[in-house]
């Protein structure tokens, strides 16, 4: 049998054996870096980037196995490549500290949270921001740029922006055509826009990821050493269910969880009563649990919420994280979104706002 043949038949021996705690195979995975054949002698390379030592010993066992009972090898070594081949694997890529926003459900606004959190980080710190939502990126609109970046030494260079040095498959895809492409075609893409785009350094890399736990989240966490994930939700319990998979999904290859977001908790309203007279010791009545107060200059402000739930809580309870902020809904926030200009570089005096001030603190101090 010729070499390649035989390595070939290897591989696809080892999409039988599956990463700890997925259905997903180590090759899908891309664990497995190189095989070296010499005679009876066969050293394969594993791209491991877990610390997790019994997913490591378990990959290490079954692959012993299954090449000793598929092949006449006399000595099978494993070699893990060791973790300063695997940090940044992109040489242009020199952040200090790399944070991934992210939820297995879909709407629940991560890119809002991640941009404006990047934003506020901005503020202190070089920050770049890297929109990995191939299928549907937002960021173009959400920033108010549709330049293409500059392709230089066969580097792509990000478009700045707010002190942000930002890049995303939209700005590459400029006819706005629905982008259709399977699994490894995803997972070359998100690979290269590690490998190919001229980061410099960084103080903080924030990686905007689709919702699921597909091809390239797969592709992130085996590929990039993550400092850390935030999971965003809403408050229903709807979401929550979808939510705990993106979150279990960081905890089996060990990327440290930050804390957890709640988006669109509450609804706030607070107002003025004019002409109001403090004698009256009038009390507005929301509903039949809900009574709210009037000062006596006949201001009145209180929180209704919109959507029963408090899945932000739940979730961070159940990680053993802080639940970092809770983002009220505001229209504000979205028409922010709208015309391109993030929201707390228009609203920095507002609740949300030091809602942001207070997460980007909390990544900070992580």
């Amino acid at each position: 049998m010729q070499m390649n043949d035989l390595k070939k038949n290897i591989l696809k021996k080892f999409e039988s054996i599956n990463y700890p705690g997925f259905n997903r195979n180590i090759i899908s995975f891309g664990l497995v870096k190189d095989i070296l054949i010499d005679g009876k002698n066969i050293n394969i390379i594993l791209n491991v980037k877990t610390d997790n030592v019994e997913h490591i010993e378990k990959i290490k066992i079954d692959i012993i196995n299954m090449v000793k009972s598929n092949f006449d090898f006399e000595n099978v070594n494993i070699e893990l490549l060791t973790e300063s081949n695997l940090l940044n694997s992109g040489k242009h890529l020199k952040p200090k500290k790399i944070i991934a926003f992210a939820s297995c459900k879909g709407g629940v606004g991560k890119s809002t949270m991640s941009l404006n959190v990047a934003c506020e980080l901005a503020k202190k710190y070089k920050v770049g921001y890297l929109d990995l939502d191939i299928y549907g990126p937002s960021l173009p609109i959400m920033i108010g740029l549709k330049e293409q970046p500059k392709f230089v030494e066969n580097k792509l260079i990000p478009l700045n922006k707010f002190g942000i040095d930002f890049m995303s498959f939209g700005f590459l895809n400029n006819e706005d055509s629905p982008t259709i492409w399977r699994g490894p075609m995803v997972a070359r893409m998100t690979q290269q826009f590690f490998d190919n785009v001229e980061w410099g350094e960084l103080d903080y890399l924030i990686i905007d990821l689709p919702p699921g736990t597909g091809d390239i989240q797969l592709t992130l966490v085996q590929k990039i050493k993550l400092t850390g994930a935030v999971i965003i939700t809403t408050p229903q319990n709807l979401a929550l269910a979808d939510v705990q998979k993106g979150s279990d999904m960081f905890k089996k290859v060990n990327v440290p969880l930050i804390g957890v977001i709640e988006n669109m908790s509450m609804y706030n309203l607070s107002g003025l009563i004019k002409n109001y007279n403090p004698q009256l010791n009038l009390e507005l009545s929301i509903n039949e649990n809900q009574n709210v107060k009037i000062d006596e200059f006949g201001n009145f402000d209180f929180n209704i919420d919109i959507f029963k739930g408090t899945s932000g809580h739940q979730e961070s309870d159940r990680l053993g994280v802080p639940l970092l902020g809770k983002i009220f809904i505001d229209r504000d926030l979205s028409e922010s979104s709208d015309i391109g200009k993030p929201y707390v570089l228009r609203k920095y005096k507002s609740l949300n706002s030091k809602e942001f001030q207070k997460i980007s603190a909390s990544i900070v101090n992580f």
